[in-house]
């Protein structure tokens, strides 16, 4: 498996601990039992859970691009060192981008976002450009 191919797994592993965080949190601010339920009302969430509930929904946006990018690089066979370092860049930044988010960290979560955002980039044009 390719570095890029292997960071795309671990990426949405990532994702399914994201969305076991936020509803852990969701559970202990509402209960396992509202959880569970049809959800016809909101409770009111801490902004913790809030957070987290946001972060699974921007790693699911920037996870459509970067699987287009490790395909893109996959059928194309444009896998470099420099794909590869941009898939660990991706990666690195989504892990830290939950902590980021989570506690509030302002402007890094914004800059750690623009980080795995621009690796994703850099791969789809090298995949164009070979």
């Amino acid at each position: 498996m390719s570095a890029e191919t292997t960071a795309l797994a671990l990426a949405a592993l990532l994702q399914a601990v994201q969305i076991g965080l936020a509803g852990y949190s969701m559970n202990r601010d509402a209960s396992p039992e509202w959880n569970a339920s049809p959800r016809d009302t909101q409770p009111e969430f801490s902004p913790l859970t809030g957070r987290l509930r946001r972060a699974v929904d921007n790693h699911f946006e920037g996870l459509i691009l970067f699987t287009i990018a490790v395909v893109l690089v996959a059928i194309t066979d444009t896998d470099s060192l420099l794909t590869a370092i941009c898939a660990w860049i991706y990666l690195l930044a989504r892990i830290l981008y939950i902590p980021a988010y989570a506690l509030g960290w302002s402007p890094w979560r914004s800059l750690i976002w623009a980080f795995g955002f621009l690796a994703t980039l850099v791969m789809i044009v090298t995949s164009l450009l070979t």
